[in-house]
Order: C-alpha cells, then structure tokens, then sequence
C-alpha cells in the first residue's frame, strides 16, 4: 500500500469539512477536472476514497513531472481542487510493526 498517497488522502479528507464555500471557484463538473488534470498535468488518479460524509476524495499525480492534485467531490455536486503541489513519489511501503509484545 502506498503510505504517502494514503496520507494524502488522509489529508483531504480533513481538507474536505472546509472545502465547501472556500473552494466553489476552483469546481467544475468531475468529467472535465479529470480531463484538465491529465491535459495540462499529465496527471492521472493514483487513489480514491470516501469519508464518512459520502464525500470521494481522489488524488492525482504525475509521476513524470511530480505535480499532484486532491480533489473532493460531494454527492450529487461538483468536483472541488482543495490542494496541490510538486515532489509527488510513489512509495510502497511495509506498515510500522506496532506490535509492542514480543
């Protein structure tokens, strides 16, 4: 499993209870943020979750350039950007060992 884009997400989803208002002028319909990611990005959706408020939260990246974006999506509405940056990479990563027998 992928531990930065898992954090990402988790990111997001904290993102997502304040994305409301803040970002309605950086939504557009789901279809043609994906289209503009991947043609002025190159960027495609690396994971997909919901919250418990039945908002998708995906994250996009390149991992030619290193340019990613989270969006969040409520039920029914548009698709909001409510971050973004560079230096995206791709980690597969073993969970820690939080066992604390022996």
């Amino acid at each position: 499993m992928n531990t930065k884009i898992i954090a990402l997400t988790c990111a997001a989803m904290l993102l997502a209870s304040t994305a409301t208002a803040q970002t309605t002028r950086n939504c557009a319909e789901h279809s043609m943020v994906v289209e503009r990611l991947a043609s002025g990005y190159g960027e495609a959706r690396q994971s997909i979750g919901m919250s418990s408020d039945n908002t998708v939260i995906e994250v996009f990246a390149s991992a030619e350039t290193g340019t990613w974006t989270i969006t969040v999506t409520q039920a029914g509405g548009p698709t909001c950007l409510v971050a973004s940056g560079v230096g995206y990479q791709a980690l597969n990563e073993d969970l820690p060992n939080t066992d604390s027998g022996a």
